[in-house]
């Protein structure tokens, strides 16, 4: 069911951006409009775990270096049957983590400093298989797409703005403030709902939904007063939002605190409905 609303908003993604070409050229805005977003989507395919990492300062490292971390994530693979991701480290005293990489071939997991010294080694296990759970379906390449068709729209929808005609301006214009708007209305859904399917997936790869809550709860804390400096477009991929200005609800990257911890109780076995 979540596959498919993935599917059904990335169709209406992709809907957007073929009627803010057709607004700006016709049919052959239309197809130009399309053909862009296939471009921007093979140059991000390739490139955009690189791009992550780099902005976000991750460093790589080896089991000699920190062992206990690079084993957490050798069990996490191993148990999931995946292959072994590259981990990295990020120097921040706020506690968060995220996964990146086109494949589960060439994947990598970064963690914070932070995250390390705030969580117990189960929470840590915990969150380690939620970005298990997002290499696993696949969710950073389609975080990648969404993210390369969203920025098409917003450049072809400034583009429309600017070199509308007289004729039907008034409606270039319309559609280029509207279709962003849209555009991230979309990604935003795709983001909130994939963190759900990774919350429960991990749970059963770390088999720890309580520990994962429990991590949860001290990465959000830790995000609202601890600070992590990384650009808006990047801030869906980590397991809450690292930027305390981050607006609720509508357009929030993620879903809230309590309906994660209520979903994950779910899991529990002394849980009853």
């Amino acid at each position: 069911m979540n596959n498919l609303k993935t599917l059904i908003l990335l169709s209406a993604l992709t809907g957007v951006l073929v009627i803010i070409g057709g607004s700006l050229g016709g049919p052959q805005g239309a197809i130009f409009a399309f053909g862009f977003a296939i471009f921007t989507n093979f140059f991000s395919y390739w490139n955009s775990a690189k791009i992550i990492l780099k902005i976000s300062k991750a460093k790589e490292i080896t089991k000699e270096e920190h062992q206990v971390l690079f084993s957490m994530v050798e069990d996490i693979a191993n148990k999931s049957s995946m292959p072994m991701p590259r981990v990295y480290i990020i120097d921040s005293p706020q506690a968060n983590a995220f996964a990146t990489g086109r494949n589960p071939k060439h994947a990598a997991i970064a963690v914070t400093t932070g995250i390390m010294s705030q969580l117990t080694n189960g929470e840590l296990r915990a969150v380690i298989g939620h970005e298990f759970a997002h290499i696993a379906n696949r969710d950073i390449l389609i975080s990648t797409i969404v993210a390369a068709v969203a920025g098409a729209i917003s450049t072809i929808s400034w583009l429309s703005f600017w070199f509308s005609g007289r004729r039907g301006g008034g409606v270039n214009i319309i559609v280029a403030l509207v279709a962003p708007l849209a555009a991230t209305i979309i990604q935003l859904a795709i983001s909130r709902s994939r963190e759900f399917q990774a919350d429960w997936d991990g749970s059963k790869f770390s088999e720890s939904p309580v520990e994962l809550a429990a991590a949860l709860t001290k990465i959000h804390n830790s995000a609202s007063n601890q600070s992590l400096q990384v650009p808006q477009a990047t801030a869906h991929l980590y397991i809450a939002n690292p930027l305390k200005s981050q607006l609720n609800g509508l357009f929030s990257t993620h879903p809230s605190l309590e309906e994660r911890i209520e979903r994950l109780k779910k899991m529990r076995p002394d849980h009853a409905d």
